[in-house]
């Protein structure tokens, strides 16, 4: 008799073959990088869409809640619905993530622990002379790079250094701030845990208008200011920051207490129907006030960018997972224009409406791997990758697209970003939370709580009964979770305090996962799929049929 496992690890096999069978698609062809077409259509609904949320003995699980849920303006995307039906057009029916039915077991074993360390220890971003690697590339661009034909790059070339001073700001190997800072947050549930495959970090931008001072010249608290003004709006709170003179900043009245002083905080009050704003500080008011820089709660000004690198996990000697120096993707983003409340209200209805009329029609995503790729919402999304040998390449364009369905199509970011609004509380976090990675890890950092007053990460984990989409993490479900499927209370109790608890993998694991997403290196084979997964996933459905249930019959809250 075939086990119960490997009996539904056969049949998705079988199913994934005979779909993609009938469909005639050859999964051994890649297209060229510059190809403008999609082997997968549907690249933008990502693997975790497709898990299956109901088991045997009734259980039922919710992961959705994180992506799909009621949003905060101006998101008006409300796709809670989506908690309860996998409300896919007819041709995402067939899952086209088949990575996830591979069985790496083989693959892995043959690689050594020595080899995989080496990899990982080797940045393929700086080199032994401080160049920036894929810099250096893009300045003699390859024919099949090169989407625009004009012999020369003309998307976003890496100029982050990675070299971090006490508040965050990244500075160049003459001390020159590149404008670039990092910030500490929450690791969103639960994809970029590091016990689920992968650690990264963020930076954020802001253009050069918001950087200099009235007089036009590079001013650091100007800039300073500017970003904790950002963080307000984003937030929608106040923000505490080192005593500063109004007066020396553009006579802006920042605490909001009726007089031009010595602020120590930002006082969030956004009102324009009541006549109540808020303004920047330095040149950047100056365009402001002639119309050219945008101020509203929950958007970005325009300009702002932001990069995010995703990573191997490095295990210290202490056990803490760290980034590593070779890194799988260097993510971008860069705000392009402003789109106000109305027009994003108005797309987001235009949405609902076609998904009516036309239920399976799917999303057309502009661009290409050169300039990124559009959210339709005033960002573009661009990237690079690994390739074979380990260097950064451009991502293709159908590797763009994979972006935006997180990026630019669910309730749960704010103005298309997920991690500025999950930046630490300046008020007690260190250093306000100005600070990479490398400066200070996630260990002893307590658990982020949710506007319920519910601690997010004990939520998800009650909610979704596991500690990855795919319930597949056996790590976490041992840790975290008795033989019957109940949390332990002391687990939960030392989460609380340290989410390193949750979040870190085991040496061990963290060297299967590494060797199994190098495999998918190996292959180039990210259009299947970039999971870092060991054995087949049984808990992803292969096929699904139009609008089945997930078995959810309320929808609660991602915040």
């Amino acid at each position: 008799m075939i086990p119960p496992r490997l009996s539904a690890i056969l049949l998705a096999l079988v199913l994934i073959h005979c779909a993609t069978a009938e469909a005639g698609e050859p999964q051994a062809d890649k297209p060229p990088l510059n190809a403008n077409t999609l082997h997968n259509r549907v690249a933008y609904i990502p693997a975790q869409c497709y898990t299956r949320t109901q088991e045997g003995g009734g259980h039922v699980y919710n992961p959705c809640y994180t992506c799909h849920t009621k949003p905060r303006r101006p998101n008006f995307i409300n796709d809670a619905d989506l908690q309860l039906s996998y409300a896919f057009a007819a041709p995402a029916l067939t899952n086209p993530w088949t990575n996830l039915f591979e069985d790496r077991r083989a693959a892995v074993a043959a690689i050594s622990d020595e080899a995989m360390q080496r990899y990982i220890r080797t940045s393929n971003y700086v080199d032994a002379d401080g160049q920036i690697i894929p810099a250096e590339r893009l300045r003699q661009v390859p024919a099949d790079w090169d989407y625009i034909g004009d012999g020369r790059w003309q998307g976003f070339v890496p100029d982050a250094r990675f070299q971090f001073d006490d508040e965050g700001f990244d500075r160049d190997p003459q001390g020159r701030l590149t404008g670039w800072r990092a910030f500490g947050y929450y690791p969103f549930p639960s994809t970029f845990w590091p016990t689920n495959g992968s650690t990264g970090d963020v930076l954020i931008r802001l253009p050069e208008v918001f950087r200099t001072g009235l007089d036009g010249k590079p001013d650091l608290r100007v800039y300073k200011t500017n970003l904790a003004i950002v963080e307000s709006l984003l937030k929608e709170i106040d923000i505490p920051i080192d005593p500063i003179e109004e007066s020396q900043l553009g006579g802006v009245d920042l605490d909001k207490d009726g007089t031009i002083g010595t602020a120590s905080r930002i006082t969030y009050d956004w009102a324009p129907l009541k006549e109540r704003f808020m303004w920047y500080v330095g040149r950047a008011l100056k365009e402001q006030k002639a119309g050219r820089v945008h101020v509203a709660a929950g958007l970005f000004p325009e300009g702002t960018e932001f990069l995010q690198t995703v990573r191997y996990v490095h295990v210290d000697e202490s056990g803490d997972n760290r980034l590593s120096p070779r890194m799988k993707e260097l993510r971008y983003a860069r705000k392009r224009r402003w789109v106000n409340y109305a027009d994003l209200e108005q797309q987001a209805f235009a949405e609902v409406k076609e998904k009516v009329a036309f239920p399976d029609r799917l999303r057309t995503v502009r661009g290409n791997l050169e300039l990124g790729v559009s959210n339709d919402q005033g960002w573009t999304y661009a990237g690079m990758i690994e390739d074979t040998q380990g260097e950064l390449r451009p991502q293709t364009y159908e590797e763009l697209v994979f972006c935006v369905g997180c990026h630019g199509g669910v309730g749960a970011t704010r103005d298309g970003i997920f991690s500025f609004y999950r930046k630490f509380d300046p008020a007690t976090a260190h250093r306000r939370g100005w600070y990479h990675w490398s400066q200070k890890g996630l260990r002893g950092t307590p658990e982020r709580i949710r506007s319920d007053g519910k601690p997010e990460y004990a939520f998800y984990l009650k909610t979704n009964g596991a500690g990855d989409e795919y319930r597949g993490n056996d790590e976490v479900l041992e840790s975290f979770f008795d033989p019957d499927g109940q949390l332990k209370p002391e687990r939960l109790e030392r989460l609380r305090t340290d989410i390193a608890t949750l979040l870190f993998a085991s040496p061990q694991r963290a060297m299967v996962l590494n060797k199994a997403y190098w495999t998918i290196v190996r292959d180039q084979g990210f259009l299947a799929g970039r999971d870092a997964t060991l054995v087949p996933m049984i808990q992803v459905h292969p096929i699904l049929r139009p609008d089945q249930a997930t078995g959810v019959k309320e929808a609660v809250a991602g915040f």
